[in-house]
């Protein structure tokens, strides 16, 4: 093993073989002790685990969430023991016990990283390639904020993200969409390792893989470097060190590695990815590395000694940035209170006075141009409000006008070109919003979120708060056909849990979303909107509350108990109120409910679902899409107008007459309920 870096040349070479061992063997030992998990790669990446968090990252175990640590974002989540031994040993606050108990219930180890979950853990990893995606977001994150809050002499936003991703992180397709937006963007303070250890789950990456890394990122606009053995420490070191001189371009270490490295029967073999190693090999692989004892979970307290050391030396950097903070503080106070306002997550205090009120003087309004109202209304209010769309700005009404697009030149620039990169762009906007200080929003048709979904899950899983606006929601965007008109999509929008979708009835609803969407601070959020114009529902007062409660009575029985309850969600409220109508003409009294967002409708006290939904009156749901959201509120003796088959091809008008969305059918369906 060749010599330590500088910043611990004190430690002697056999300390630094022993700390790196210790990272091995509590993998192995965590993984026995489950009967199930990953050794073999953290066993061949402990040497960078070690060099990263002794050597190069900025963190602080006593402060793992200060603003301007490096990132680190270990991809191949499977490989969870790697991160969770090397945070026990740098004295993050993950007692030895946790690694015991690695995979169990509640413990503080899953089998793959959580953040929010284990100190120092940055995202949630598992699905592959994600983290690739999340570690752009993040360096899109600090390049943004760098751009908005450093001043000359005053670089208070001024830290790397780094990744380590696997052969699967690569062969999936999010990471070619991921890495060719880092490259054109020129993120220069993103640094990945490639562990090209040539094994996944089935056998040699030959099987189903030829690709050569190298070239395919060096065409992405990537400086791409190499290290021949990840055992020598003092290349990685030169490794990170020529990434960092390169300013203009991300760069990807190729960084060669054995599997189970040291497991006499196991190296290099598909035996060492996915299962344990077996009490036998363990013992065989811990006398290959001459360790000092046959206890599992063993701790060399030389080992632990000197993880603490280093992690000490680089918790200095922490009170490095503590002082050029305090400075910042005094030389800039405002722009201090605003990047400390934006870190905490708390919205700017004018907030509810920008978002527009609609009326009956605006007409009639595609709710998609309504949102493009609100973004530019509240846009100047909400500064660390940035996104964009992938490659659909003018049909999502995304842009903030008169502000610039983020670029390699324009760092600064809130209006985002994702490109036809739907995957990545759900990915991308977890990274920003995990990152701190932006609230990204990402737009595409609903059709399309079937490309971002594994993003979107991952979003509401982690608790981010990302913004999703999804256009051209049903049958309603007319010629383009069934390719692009989405059926099933909202149902399974809805089943995602801690997602928020919210569908618009009108204008004025379309602005509450937002505000609700803003105030959903605990995860993601859908605005489903329409291509087709949308008539203005009544008075703006009657949307506040309703939208936050996710339903609420549009019109009613005119203080009567209704005889059936029309429930619907955006553009089909119209088509209930129609419906109600030639109800009145036969003498049915029918009450309209707008039910913006379902599941938060659910979330409710039970005395305001009874008051809008009251117990015994038999309920009709219209929605031009798949009807499976709705058996729940209609009940046993309700029905249900909607769609279970693809859409077609031609106006608007016609698809919805053909498809039966029409208030004669929902008259029907009232008769049949009340027969």
């Amino acid at each position: 093993m060749s010599a330590v870096s500088p910043l611990l040349a004190s430690a002697s070479p056999e300390t630094v073989r022993l700390a790196i061992d210790t990272v091995r063997t509590l993998a192995m030992d965590a993984v026995q002790a489950a009967e199930s998990g990953h050794p073999g790669t953290p066993m061949a990446l402990a040497p960078l685990a070690y060099a990263l968090y002794a050597t190069h990252l900025r963190h602080d175990p006593a402060a793992p969430a200060w603003a301007d640590r490096d990132r680190f974002v270990l991809s191949v989540g499977h490989a969870s023991m790697l991160l969770y031994g090397t945070l026990h040993l740098a004295g993050y606050d993950l007692p030895l016990e946790e690694i015991r108990n690695f995979r169990q219930w509640e413990s503080l180890t899953p089998g793959h990283p959580e953040v929010h979950h284990t100190k120092g853990v940055e995202t949630t990893t598992g699905p592959l390639g994600q983290g690739i995606a999340n570690a752009v977001g993040f360096a899109v994150a600090e390049a943004s904020l760098a751009a908005t809050f450093n001043r000359p002499g005053h670089q208070i936003v001024d830290h790397y993200t780094y990744f380590i991703a696997g052969d699967g992180c690569l062969m999936e397709g999010i990471s070619h969409e991921a890495a060719s937006f880092a490259g054109h963007m020129k993120l220069g303070k993103l640094i990945g390792f490639f562990d090209d250890n040539g094994i996944t789950i089935d056998g040699s990456t030959a099987l189903t893989c030829s690709d050569d890394a190298a070239q395919r990122f060096a065409a992405y606009g990537w400086q791409v470097l190499h290290v021949d053995d990840v055992n020598d420490l003092a290349a990685i070191d030169a490794a990170i060190a020529q990434a960092k001189a390169d300013t203009e371009r991300p760069t990807l270490i190729i960084t060669k590695t054995h599997i189970g490295f040291g497991s006499p029967n196991r190296q290099d073999s598909a035996k060492a990815h996915g299962e344990p190693l077996g009490k036998e090999e363990i013992a065989l692989t811990k006398a290959a590395y001459g360790w000092p004892s046959t206890e599992p979970f063993f701790v060399p307290a030389d080992a632990l000694a000197h993880w603490r050391e280093a992690a000490a030396q680089r918790a200095a950097t922490h009170a490095e940035w503590q002082r050029t903070w305090q400075a910042y503080e005094t030389a800039y106070p405002e722009l201090a209170k605003e990047f400390e306002r934006r870190m905490k997550g708390e919205l700017p205090p004018h907030l509810e006075q920008a978002f527009p009120v609609f009326d009956a003087k605006s007409g009639a309004v595609a709710s998609r141009a309504a949102s493009g109202a609100v973004i530019n209304a509240i846009a100047s209010v909400v500064p660390e409000l940035l996104g964009g769309s992938a490659d659909l700005t003018g049909s999502n009404l995304t842009n903030v006008k008169g502000a610039h697009p983020f670029s390699a030149a324009q760092r600064d620039g809130r209006n985002f070109h994702f490109g036809i990169r739907e995957h990545a762009m759900g990915a991308i906007m977890n990274g920003m919003g995990l990152h701190g200080g932006v609230i990204p929003y990402g737009g595409t048709f609903l059709v399309f979120s079937d490309y971002m979904r594994p993003a979107i899950r991952l979003a509401a899983l982690m608790g981010v708060q990302a913004i999703y606006v999804f256009t051209h929601d049903s049958i309603g965007l007319g010629e383009d056909g069934p390719t692009h008109q989405p059926i099933e999509h909202l149902a399974a929008l809805r089943c995602i849990p801690n997602l928020l979708v919210l569908r618009p009835a009108d204008a004025d609803e379309v602005s509450e979303a937002w505000r609700t969407a803003l105030h959903h601070r605990s995860g993601p959020s859908a605005i489903v909107l329409t291509r087709q114009k949308l008539a203005y529902l009544g008075e703006p007062t009657r949307a506040r509350d309703g939208v936050k409660q996710g339903a609420y009575i549009v019109a009613d029985a005119a203080g009567h108990v209704p005889h059936v309850v029309l429930l619907a969600s955006g553009s089909e409220v119209e088509v209930a109120l129609k419906a109600r109508e030639q109800l009145s003409g036969h003498g049915v009294r029918a009450r309209v409910v707008s039910c913006t967002s379902l599941e938060r409708f659910a979330q409710q006290p039970v005395e305001y679902r009874h008051h809008v939904l009251p117990t015994g009156v038999p309920r009709v749901a219209v929605e031009a899409a798949h009807p499976m959201s709705w058996y729940r509120w209609v009940g046993d003796h309700g029905a249900i107008v909607g769609i279970e088959s693809f859409g077609a091809s031609a106006p608007a008008p016609v698809l919805f007459e053909k498809f039966g969305i029409s208030a004669d059918r929902v008259v029907q369906a009232a008769r049949s309920v009340l027969a």
